[in-house]
Formats: structure tokens, sequence, C-alpha cells
């Protein structure tokens, strides 16, 4: 016989239900008793069980186990045990175990109570409309105070990188631009030529009911210059290379690392954080300068369609486009970068304990990017109003 089979059992059950009356009832244990031998049996005095507790409506009713004929059992026999008591003691009746061998006494005191193996489910309360709205205006305010912190650490770290050029981890600058910045090269360049070829075919339709499709193309790459191009490109950046940070630093927080480099005497802003930051300040307006010259090659190319050439687009260009609206455009390109680098990095920092916690962060790190990216535009807009810039 091989030894993965299991041992033949007799053809008597080795569990045998017996009603008494309607409040007594008893189940004889005998033989061996183990997950084989129970293999049916378990489920038919169940049944046999539920229907007598439905008769009497549980209450009073009393059921006993008769272990005094048991050769042996294992852990399968104290499971269907403690499965009985539990359905008879949740409709209200008493239960006992007699003749039971010493020797497995103390193996059942484990399980004692049975009421800790079944907990009682208990709803949460839900929180009314004022604790609800003072619990996210909290969240909120620690969150903006640890923004507040952040921004404070990093300042001084980014003044600590100029004053001491050679003790910044370059080679983490360096395949840090390269994954935020070459690599998104297709992307941007892609979405840019999107953009180009809708927002030229948008304006064209409007504009050629006053006769006026000539100024599509100045105003096109004006808009592309100033706006469309750094926010295109800070919002991918945010989707791609945001997530990419936060994903990073919160796997390193998770596993620690974060704490060994605190222990180490090592200041966790300067050797993650710093240079991701001035990879985001250099690749940001280059970035931003490639999706400018596809939008605007792609505009080009959409007001064929309207027979406007390019060397009239180009003169067009020229008129509405002068330095200071491409360097307004980078300069805004460039405070993009840095939001966009430093909330991944920060929401990386935050990340709580769990794999999930990293995923977590990771959609943190775009919301809140996309978030400051609009903060940070609109204050720059009235900037621009203000001074022309």
């Amino acid at each position: 016989m091989s030894i993965s089979e299991p041992i033949p059992q007799s053809a008597t059950p080795v569990a045998v239900w017996s009603q008494v009356d309607s409040n007594h009832a008893q189940v004889t244990l005998s033989g061996v008793v183990n997950v084989y031998s129970l293999a049916g049996i378990w489920t038919q005095v169940r049944q046999q069980q539920d229907a007598w507790l439905q008769q009497g409506g549980g209450k009073g009713q009393s059921l006993s186990f008769d272990a005094s004929k048991v050769g042996s059992l294992d852990g399968s026999a104290f499971a269907f045990l403690i499965d009985v008591e539990e359905a008879q003691k949740k409709a209200g009746g008493q239960f006992e175990v007699q003749g039971l061998d010493p020797k497995y006494q103390p193996l059942l005191k484990e399980f004692d109570p049975i009421d800790s193996l079944f907990p009682v489910p208990t709803s949460k309360p839900k929180n009314n409309f004022v604790v609800t709205a003072g619990m996210a205006a909290q969240d909120l305010l620690d969150d903006a105070r640890g923004l507040t912190i952040f921004i404070g650490h990093l300042s001084a770290d980014l003044a600590w990188s100029i004053r001491n050029i050679r003790q910044v981890r370059w080679g983490d600058f360096v395949n840090a631009a390269v994954e935020a910045g070459i690599s998104a090269l297709p992307i941007v360049g892609l979405v840019a030529f999107l953009i180009g070829v809708i927002l030229s075919f948008q304006a064209a339709i409007g504009m050629e009911q006053f006769g006026a499709v000539s100024f599509v193309g100045p105003l096109a790459a004006l808009g592309i210059v100033r706006e469309m191009g750094p926010l295109i490109t800070a919002i991918l950046l945010a989707g791609r290379s945001s997530a990419a940070f936060a994903a990073e630093i919160g796997t390193m927080t998770v596993n620690s690392e974060v704490d060994a480099l605190v222990t180490g005497g090592l200041s966790p802003i300067r050797f993650l954080v710093v240079p991701r930051v001035l990879a985001g300040i250099l690749v940001a307006p280059i970035l931003t300068l490639f999706a400018d010259v596809v939008s605007i090659f792609s505009s080009m190319l959409t007001m064929q369609i309207y027979g406007i050439p390019f060397i009239n687009y180009y003169n067009g260009m020229l008129s509405a486009v002068d330095i200071e609206d491409i360097l307004s455009g980078l300069v805004k390109a460039t405070l993009f970068g840095v939001v966009v680098s430093a909330m991944g990095c920060l929401r990386g920092m935050q990340t709580g304990t769990g794999a999930a916690a990293v995923g977590i962060s990771a959609t943190r790190a775009v919301v809140s990017s996309i978030v400051m990216i609009v903060l940070v535009d609109g204050i720059f807009a009235y900037i621009s109003y203000r001074t022309g810039f």
C-alpha cells in the first residue's frame, strides 16, 4: 500500500446522529475519526442538526457528543466538533462532549472559548457630515504641513548642492535625466504632434467663418510656445516620471532602505530627492522645446489643407512670437519640472507599509503633481498679466 493512500475505513459511519426527543439529540463517534472517515458524514450530520434545530427553535435544545468509543482522531475531528458546537450555540442551544479520552482534553481546551473563533461581525458606525468634513480638513492641513516642511528641506538642500557640487550624486542625476528625458521623447513627440494638429484644426474652423485663416498659424504658435507646450509636457511628466519617482522611493521606504540612510547619518533628501529634482529641472525645458517644435511643425502641415504655405506660416509666426514668449514658456516649464519631480519624491517618502502602499503613492504623486501644475500655471498666468512677461 502506498504511503499517500488513505487508511481503509469500515463501512460503519464514524459519526451517527440520533434524536432522543425534540429537545435532546446525540452524535456518537466511534472508530478512527479522521479526514477520510468524515468525508460525507460531516455534511450529513450538519444537515440533520439544522433540521432538528429548525423544528425546535434552538432555544433549550441540548446536543451531546459521545466520544467514548473513539479509537483515534485527528485535527479534522476537532474541526467537525467545533463546527457542530458553533451551530448549536448560535441557535441558542447547549452542547456537551462526553467520554473523550483525557489525552485529547488539552487539545480541545485550546479552542475554548469557541466564541473567539467566530467573532461577531460588527459594523463600523458611519460618521456624520460634520465629522467627515472635519477629518478631511485635518488631512488637508496635515498634507499642507508636510508639503511646507518638505519644501523647506528641499530648498535648503538645493542651495547646499550649489555650494557642494562635487558631493551631489551625479550618477543618480544622469539615470533620472535619461529615464525622465530621453525615454519620454517618443510619447512627448506623439502627443505634441496631435496637439498641434487639433489646435490648428479647431482654430481654423472658427477663423474660416471670418476669412481670417491666415491668422491661425501665428495664434497657434503663440499658444503652443507660451502655454500648450509646457503644460502638455508637464502633464506627461507627471503621469510618467513623477509616478516612477514615487514608486522607486516608495519601494525603498517599504523595504526600510530610507530608514537605513537616516541611521547611517545620510540625508534622504540629499541622497534621493536632490538628484531627481535637478534632473527634472534639466529635462523639462528640453522636452518643452522639443514639444514646441513638433507641435508647430504639425500645425504647419495642417494649415497646408487650408492653402497656407510654409513661408506664410513662418513669417506670421515670427511676427507673433518673440524671444520673450519662448523664455516665458521655458521658465514655466522649469517650474513644472521642479513641481513634478518634487511631488513624486514627496509621495514616495510618505509611503506607508505594504505592497499596496507603493501603488497608492504613485497614484497620489500623479494627482498631486497635476494639481500643483494647475496651481503654478494659474499663479504664473497672473504674474504674466501683471508684468507682461
